[in-house]
């Protein structure tokens, strides 16, 4: 099992393919398996390297709060670990907020942003609304844990640390080309946020799909390959 020892916390990583190297980060309380599809997808064209952020999965789970900023450090020294980058990050969901603190607190380890069904800050918890669902009510539903490694304890400080964090006014400082990719009926994450990144972010592009916030995962999963082997903003058919 392939892991590397990172700002004290260890970390479980998988590396697929060669050519230039791509850096993909799950989302909150999802892991390597949930991403293998893609990352698979990506193999053909690139050097993936997908891992398991502090907290979830394979990876350490230490206790006392996580913050994105730390993730973020993670992130870039599991890179410089493993002597990969500067890289093309794609970030989803609360991956893409790590991505977006990677480019700000460690610029020369990005060569590019993906920023897939993410944001720069994470909106208020409405309760009865679909998110407040998902988030908390399912998100403290323990399940076997050969289905789902991670504690709730994990998941809420990772929770905690999605909601603690906001870049909005930062984005203007980012200086790699960018694209967000968005699905137009996120209930996660609103499409209004991506707004915010593609306004936000000099020359940001910004690429619209149909479905919720796990479709660029599945069904609409060829328009985030797409992203990131074009560098720029393919033309999705919806």
């Amino acid at each position: 099992m392939p892991t590397a020892t990172v700002n004290g916390v260890e970390l479980y990583y998988e590396l697929l393919g060669a050519g230039p190297p791509v850096l993909v980060i799950p989302g909150m309380g999802s892991d390597v398996r949930m991403f293998s599809p893609l990352a698979e997808e990506l193999s053909g064209h690139f050097l993936v390297l997908v891992f398991d952020p502090r907290g979830s999965g394979r990876s350490g789970k230490p206790d006392g709060p996580y913050s994105i900023e730390q993730m973020a450090d993670d992130a870039a020294g599991l890179l410089g670990t493993l002597g990969i980058g500067p890289a093309t990050v794609a970030g989803y969901s609360m991956g893409g907020r790590i991505a977006l603190a990677l480019a700000l607190r460690h610029p020369q380890r990005v060569d590019r942003l993906v920023l897939a069904a993410t944001s720069a800050r994470t909106p208020a918890v409405r309760p009865f609304t679909r998110r407040w669902f998902v988030i908390d009510v399912l998100g403290q539903v323990p399940l076997p844990r050969w289905l789902d490694p991670q504690p709730r304890s994990a998941q809420a400080r990772q929770r905690e640390a999605s909601r603690a964090f906001d870049c909005t006014d930062q984005l203007g400082r980012l200086r790699v080309p960018t694209t967000v990719v968005h699905a137009r009926h996120d209930h996660m994450t609103p499409l209004s946020l991506a707004l915010e990144l593609q306004e936000g972010i000099p020359g940001a592009q910004l690429v619209t799909v149909e479905g919720g916030h796990l479709a660029l995962l599945t069904r609409q999963r060829r328009h985030l390959v797409d992203a990131v082997r074009a560098g720029g903003a393919p033309k999705p058919s919806g």
